[in-house]
């Protein structure tokens, strides 16, 4: 081998390993993948009478689905509470060892309780889990223990299917915990679809971030009546024009007696219209008719993509055929719609 060749010999040599590497990484995180996708299809083909039992426990009740779990469990328990309250059903984690020194006051008669553990032996339950035969709170159990003490115990035991843990040491929660989660998403949107929540709550429950912007609606962004920049048919440009530069929208609505909206004066009408008898027309003569609306209840979005769609920079808002307020796409954009 030339002196040439043997560095570049070298460099394959040492760059082999590092690739060999690499390669079993990804076929290994596509092992625990392939498991788990797996192990999910296994639990969808699993529900039965039971999770409808569940169901009905869960959704039946006047106060709160209490979810508690230990460990890992628990940190999914905390998961399946927050997506519950946040889909409509009012929910709180309780973890079960402090249920145990003082926090079982607070679960109520009126409350139901999820509770959580893949070997449904855990001893830090076991407290919560008397408290509720004791009082009568019914217990709804996700367990892989379909013979455990928590299952027995249980007014419903939803029981996971046996699927082997991702982990190579087979015996670090992957597989069952995902299970869990997924089940316990499973509960929150069929309790949902139950209850008929609806977009506008969800909304309610989620007034920060971007999905409660995406919902946000149009009359949450709109500027009302107040601020309408309106005229009557027969008004004088010579009038308009001063309304129209007052309300800073750019445009004027231009409405009959009884109040509804026939067309809309732009800056681009008044580029179109522009001569020396521009002044001497009315803003009947110079308005663009039918001009593009938008419905209060409308999600900002589609106000959004409206304007974009039409290059149009303003957008009035009616019911039935009368302006109730305007949107300016700079309403949006603060808002943080896009």
């Amino acid at each position: 081998m030339s002196a040439a060749a043997r560095p570049a010999a070298a460099a394959t040599a040492a760059t082999t390993p590092a690739t060999e590497d690499r390669r079993a990484d990804l076929a290994a995180a596509r092992e625990v993948l392939a498991t788990e996708a797996a192990a999910l299809r296994a639990l969808a083909e699993s529900l039965d009478g039971a999770f409808i039992r569940a169901l009905d426990l869960l959704g039946g009740v006047g106060g709160r689905v209490v979810v508690s779990g230990m460990g890992k469990s628990g940190h999914v328990a905390r998961k399946i509470a927050a997506t519950l309250a946040s889909t409509g059903t009012p929910a709180l984690f309780v973890h079960p060892a402090e249920a145990s020194h003082g926090d079982l006051g607070m679960v109520t008669p009126d409350d139901s309780v999820l509770a959580l553990s893949n070997s449904g032996e855990t001893p830090e339950l076991a407290d919560l889990i008397a408290y509720t035969r004791r009082v009568g709170i019914p217990l709804v159990a996700i367990t892989s223990g379909g013979a455990s003490t928590l299952a027995r115990e249980a007014d419903v035991a939803l029981v996971l299917p046996p699927q082997p843990e991702a982990s190579p040491v087979g015996h670090a929660p992957t597989t069952s915990t995902t299970m869990m989660l997924a089940l316990g998403d499973a509960i929150a949107v069929a309790l949902l679809r139950r209850s008929g929540f609806s977009a506008e709550q969800f909304r309610e429950f989620h007034p920060g971030g971007q999905l409660g912007r995406r919902l946000s609606r149009v009359r949450d962004l709109m500027h009302g009546a107040a601020e309408l920049p309106l005229a009557l048919g027969a008004t004088a440009m010579t009038e308009a024009l001063p309304a129209m530069t007052a309300k800073r929208f750019g445009c004027l609505g231009v409405v009959d007696a009884a109040g509804a909206l026939l067309g809309i004066v732009t800056d681009g009408d008044l580029r179109r219209h522009m001569g020396p008898d521009l002044l001497a027309r009315t803003v009947a003569e110079v308005m663009t008719r039918t001009p593009k609306t938008i419905r209060p209840d409308a999600l900002a979005g589609e106000a959004l993509r409206l304007m974009n769609a039409h290059a149009i920079t303003s957008l009035f808002v009616v019911e039935g055929a009368r302006p109730v307020g305007i949107l300016h796409i700079h309403d949006c954009l603060r808002a943080g719609v896009a």
